[in-house]
């Protein structure tokens, strides 16, 4: 998606570690202009695909589902929880996630009552790295006995392996930007 990947080199910022910093117009200031046509562009390539739930996790994956579910017919949306609280009460689905960036393991929960073996379920988020999220989502959805059309990812840091993780374990993935390096505090794009 070439608006994109042409946001991410004008306004994207490499940090050390290999970290990809889309704060501006992402995952914490979005672009809803942008999330539309990031939206659009899920429709198009899972056109065909009867979705009747996008799945994500928090928190930055929700707003661009939100936005995206409006290009489905405007499908529910369901969020998986990292943390317990007490408005997510009765049976649950839950999955061991662990983040890299922050070195914690989550036990990502999403209720029963969202999710079932009716549902077609397309999955979004913002980044994917090491898979990781995304594998724990695949669980849920699974657990549920609900069908995964795929996975729909704005970026993907191809250098760290979870795309491979998640094509190896026979699930569709769909990834608008797929980043090759980031070394040298420059961003180059696979072909």
């Amino acid at each position: 998606m070439e608006l994109l990947k042409q946001r991410i080199l004008r306004d994207g910022q490499v940090k050390e570690g290999g970290v990809l910093k889309v704060d501006s117009f992402l995952n914490h200031q979005m672009d809803v202009t942008l999330l539309n046509e990031i939206g659009r562009e899920f429709r198009r390539r899972f056109d065909g695909a009867a979705i009747t739930k996008i799945v994500t996790i928090e928190a930055s994956g929700i707003g661009i589902a939100a936005i995206a579910a409006q290009h489905f017919g405007s499908v529910p949306v369901i969020f998986a929880k990292k943390t317990r609280s007490r408005n997510l009460d009765g049976a649950l689905y839950t999955a061991k996630v662990h983040s890299f960036t922050k070195d914690v393991t989550y036990d990502v929960q999403l209720s029963k009552k969202f999710l079932g073996p009716q549902d077609t379920v397309l999955i979004l988020d913002d980044f994917l790295a090491r898979g990781q999220a995304l594998l724990g989502l695949i669980d849920i959805v699974r657990q549920a006995g609900a069908q995964c059309a795929g996975c729909g990812i704005v970026i993907e840091k191809q250098q760290q392996g979870g795309g491979a993780l998640v094509r190896a374990a026979g699930v569709r993935l769909e990834s608008l930007a797929v980043i090759a390096s980031l070394e040298n505090g420059t961003v180059t794009f696979a072909q």
